[in-house]
């Protein structure tokens, strides 16, 4: 499907189900080289009228060929239980609100929050429960539902680059929603005293961070404005 407005570059459909864009080349090949664009990523080439994987499109063929590297730099960080975990730099940029920060601000940033594994049907947050963190999808995949009735209802499925419970962060409202683990993972939790902590020890790694999550959070914002103006057509046209 062909974007709304479409102007002439590149149009990202991101894993938070997002389109991004538009974007020239040379802005496309900084998010190839940043990991946020994977081989798999779906691109649409405004010229062409159509959308292709990113290993598919000529310009970009090149960063995906398989080559001799060094490794790519990552950090071993521990974890509940004394469980000790090596994270790649590159799964850390997959999470868009991240993607902006050099490796020495990941490092930074990383080693103020807490890694979280799950497992499999874990709840990791309850519907009504006091919020006081946020958290990023490193690995997995997670469902946000509500039962209602006794009956589950699957509010949106969030993989790895996406993130849920930000606006507890702010508040400490009640939760709104559980949010189960669909299969085993690994999570980032930024916890309000982390966050305090984050905003007055390390303003130049905060503010980016706000900044991006301000992005998302409006771009998801004007997706629901738009499914929400296209079912008001939808059913004003039924009526008719």
């Amino acid at each position: 499907m062909k974007p709304d407005n479409a102007a002439p570059g590149y149009y990202v459909w991101s894993v938070d189900n997002i389109v991004y864009g538009p974007v020239d080349l040379p802005e496309l090949v900084n998010w190839v080289q940043q990991e946020w664009v994977t081989a798999d990523s779906w691109i649409f080439l405004q010229e062409q009228d159509h959308w292709l994987k990113a290993d598919q499109i000529e310009p970009l063929k090149m960063f995906f060929q398989p080559r001799s590297a060094p490794r790519p730099p990552s950090l071993t960080l521990g974890a509940p239980g004394g469980v000790s975990i090596t994270l790649k730099l590159g799964s850390l940029r997959r999470v868009r609100i991240l993607a902006g920060l050099t490796d020495q601000q990941l490092e930074r940033f990383v080693g103020l929050m807490e890694l979280h594994p799950v497992r499999q049907w874990t709840e990791i947050v309850k519907q009504d429960s006091p919020g006081d963190a946020m958290y990023l999808v490193l690995e997995g995949e997670v469902r946000v539902r509500m039962m209602i009735a006794g009956k589950e209802t699957i509010l949106v499925t969030l993989a790895p680059g996406e993130f849920f419970g930000e606006v507890a962060l702010f508040d400490h409202g009640p939760r709104s929603a559980d949010v189960v683990a669909n299969k085993d993972g690994l999570l980032l939790k930024i916890s309000a005293s982390a966050f305090q902590k984050l905003a007055t020890e390390a303003p130049d790694l905060a503010a980016p961070f706000l900044f991006a999550v301000a992005q998302t959070l409006v771009a998801r914002i004007r997706a629901d404005n738009k499914r929400y103006r296209d079912s008001i057509a939808f059913a004003r046209t039924v009526q008719q």
